[in-house]
């Protein structure tokens, strides 16, 4: 099921935007003309032969030892492009939206998204946004809020 199916069945209010091709979160924030706190990254790790995506602001950076702690594993690394890909058919690489749980995968979000009025991400291509409200994207997603990014204190 792609995004848009997901979203317009479930009733939620979303805005698309188009945006000249951006191939990293912060590109796509400077072509939306928004601050990268508010853009959603997705990150696909692998734990124990599990796939888990984390969603992260896109300035931030993933910590692994935070999410070892978190997950009660060592075995924990960055999923390669082509694994990552195949978890996401309908989406061009590196364009997935936020939602693990669409494709039938754990979805850990970094705390600093939570307290956001809105997020920001791909949608499923690197030349469209989603924009829709935070409280929305959290009782759609359903994300496990967990600590694991790195990030400037002033940034927050």
């Amino acid at each position: 099921m792609k995004i848009f199916d997901y979203l317009d069945q479930s009733n939620t209010d979303y805005s698309v935007s188009e945006h000249k091709p951006a191939y990293s979160a912060q590109v796509m924030a400077a072509e939306e003309h928004e601050h990268g706190r508010y853009v959603a990254k997705p990150v696909i790790i692998k734990s124990q032969g599990n796939y888990i995506m984390c969603v992260l602001a896109a300035p931030h950076k993933v910590v692994y030892d935070k999410l070892r702690d978190y997950l009660g594993s060592q075995d924990v690394s960055l999923a390669d492009e082509e694994e990552a890909q195949s978890l996401f058919p309908d989406c061009e690489e590196g364009a997935e939206p936020p939602f693990g749980g669409l494709y039938g995968i754990r979805t850990l979000m970094d705390r600093t998204l939570e307290d956001d009025d809105h997020i920001l991400f791909q949608a499923g291509t690197h030349d469209r946004a989603i924009h829709m409200k935070m409280e929305d994207y959290l009782a759609l997603a359903e994300p496990e809020i967990v600590d694991f990014a790195y990030h400037s204190e002033r940034e927050l």
